[in-house]
């Protein structure tokens, strides 16, 4: 009886990696083996870029905070320490836009915070 490779899964396989490499250089997208190294690299960072993007963002929201509390005399590190100790919980990602597109509103919050 014949051996029975299961080539159509493999094939598959094969296929999947070296669509997902698409675009790569040389052969990272045309070599199984190196495609699939590549994509697993690729993945990898991407995984990582996701993690980081949230700590990029936490950071801009922050500086832009900062610099619309600053017009009020106030540094950041006490806009948040009095938001806390008056129980405002508003997160930073909405105070940041409040402060950039809503400055009438950011400013009411910065009142009843004085």
């Amino acid at each position: 009886m014949p051996r029975a490779k299961n080539a159509v899964a493999s094939r598959a396989k094969t296929k999947k990696i070296l669509s997902q490499t698409k675009g790569q250089y040389g052969r990272r997208k045309s070599v199984r083996s190196n495609a699939k190294n590549s994509l697993e690299k690729g993945l990898l960072h991407a995984y990582v870029g996701r993690k980081l993007k949230k700590r990029e963002y936490r950071s801009v929201w922050i500086v832009r905070i900062n610099a619309a509390i600053r017009d009020f005399d106030m540094s950041y590190s006490e806009f948040i320490g009095k938001l806390h100790k008056n129980n405002i919980l508003i997160n930073r990602k909405v105070l940041a836009d409040l402060a950039m597109n809503h400055p009438d509103a950011f400013k009411a919050i910065v009142d009843s915070v004085k």
